[in-house]
């Protein structure tokens, strides 16, 4: 990644407060290292782990972690959530393309809807590869898609067209996407989840949203006055739409939990 590109992104996710954003999605995580059947002792690495609840995770669960993120803020919060827990984790500062940890290091590697927003995708999974030891796997969590977070991030990009020959984030949420960045020989088990967002109202999702999620502020922040009202409009009519609950926002925000043995 050119270190403009480095400091786009750590700007993204530094605007806003992905801090509330994060701390909706502690079930994702959890369940990741359910299904990863995370061993006490192994060595994991959890990539752009954001507030840390996949870092967390592992730590409670008698693994050796280390947790990597590009944003300093961030890491700073999940090192005060694992202090607070009484946790052992190793937070380094460090990008997904160019991971900053040897080959072959780690039992587990995971992701919950961090590494999917790298903006050299086949890179960002050749590392992954990369630092994973023979017989490991990488475990993720990324939004799909036909979900909520899926075509809000394509609302996103419908007003502000991404760099030429940029891919979707969500094309790690789909089965041909991930059979192109990891290759045939890798061994995919993937299901679709769900976790539920709730806010006392759709409008007062839409108004939240629209403070603290990074990708969404910055798309905000490039469009002049019409543009932002016309994306707000869009943002909430589609929460309108995949509301479950008449009186207050029951919302399913619909992803794919994987497992790649590569």
């Amino acid at each position: 990644m050119m270190p403009e590109q480095d400091d786009a992104q750590q700007r993204t996710w530094a605007i806003g407060d992905y801090r509330s954003v994060g701390a909706r999605f502690l079930l994702a995580a959890e369940l990741l290292c359910e299904t990863a059947r995370l061993r006490a002792g192994e060595e994991h690495l959890d990539v752009a782990t954001g507030t840390g609840n996949v870092a967390l995770a592992g730590a409670r669960r008698a693994a050796r972690v280390t947790a990597i993120d590009l944003e300093p803020e961030l890491l700073a919060h999940a090192a005060r959530r694992a202090e607070a827990e009484g946790l052992a984790v190793d937070f380094r500062h460090g990008d997904a393309e160019a991971l900053p940890v040897p080959d072959h290091a780690y039992d587990l590697v995971t992701s919950t809807f961090g590494v999917m927003f790298a903006r050299d995708q086949e890179r960002a999974a050749a590392e992954l590869v990369r630092v994973t030891r023979p017989g490991g796997r990488i475990a993720l969590a990324c939004w799909t898609p036909s979900g909520y977070m899926g075509r809000m991030l394509a609302l996103n990009t419908a007003y502000v067209p991404p760099a030429p020959g940029a891919r979707p984030e969500s094309r790690w949420g789909t089965a041909e996407g991930l059979r192109e960045l990891f290759g045939p020989g890798a061994e995919i088990e993937s299901a679709t989840r769900e976790l539920w967002w709730r806010f006392p109202s759709p409008d007062e999702h839409v108004r939240a949203w629209c403070a603290t999620y990074g990708p969404t502020v910055v798309t905000l922040g490039a469009l002049d006055e019409a543009g932002r009202r016309a994306l707000v409009s869009d943002l909430t009519e589609l929460v309108h739409e995949l509301n479950a609950d008449g009186d207050t926002l029951l919302m399913p925000l619909e992803y794919l939990e994987i497992v790649i043995r590569p």
